[in-house]
């Protein structure tokens, strides 16, 4: 079932904002990609010592914030696995389900671009798919675009850039906001600040 372009957007999304569907919808736009998965992580080792909220709140969290978008769709793959989850295994995944006709873009923050070295086996996350990185206007990039370049020496032209107007967003600053009792609105759709309310997530 080859589905042409297929953006996989991965993310903790706790919760989930208005800086990652603008990613999404960027990435989605620029690279003509048939759809969007977003991909809530399962027990991403780079954050093992942070307390992430359970996997069911940040599925649902993610539903409620892609449902009116016909392109996006939401896959529990990672928390369907056992132990750490790794990108790696993740896009196995993916090309078993959508076939290895598929072309997958990895849609990720700078700042993930800037660890992705010390991911497992990325010589073969860049192989199995395009890593498009997205950051924000004003933000130095000349780091990054070193980053890039290294990546570039272990896969040829298969990373890209894009700038997001929205990224300045930040999921810990809306769990730091919502502890504090001061307003998240306009920071994430209103069906997530209302999930988030009614669950009393971040307290």
């Amino acid at each position: 079932m080859g589905a042409g372009k297929v953006g996989i957007m991965g993310g903790t999304f706790d919760p989930i904002h208005y800086g990652h569907l603008v990613t999404a919808e960027a990435a989605r736009d620029k690279f003509c990609l048939d759809k969007v998965v977003f991909v809530p992580s399962g027990n991403p080792p780079h954050k093992k010592d942070k307390p992430i909220s359970p996997g069911v709140d940040r599925v649902n969290m993610t539903i409620l914030a892609t449902s009116n978008n016909p392109y996006f769709e939401v896959s529990d793959i990672e928390l369907k696995r056992e132990g750490y989850t790794y990108t790696v295994d993740t896009l196995k995944n993916f090309i078993k389900i959508y076939g290895e006709d598929t072309r997958f873009y990895f849609i990720t923050g700078a700042d993930a671009v800037m660890e992705i070295l010390t991911w497992k086996d990325v010589s073969t996350i860049l192989r199995l798919c395009r890593i498009v990185s997205a950051y924000r206007p004003g933000s130095d990039i000349n780091k990054f675009v070193n980053m890039v370049d290294e990546l570039e020496r272990v896969s040829r032209n298969n990373v890209h850039m894009i700038e997001v107007p929205a990224l300045a967003l930040s999921s810990t600053e809306i769990r730091r906001r919502v502890k504090s009792g001061i307003t998240i609105k306009y920071l994430l759709p209103d069906k997530v600040e209302k999930y988030i309310l009614e669950k009393g997530l971040y307290r």
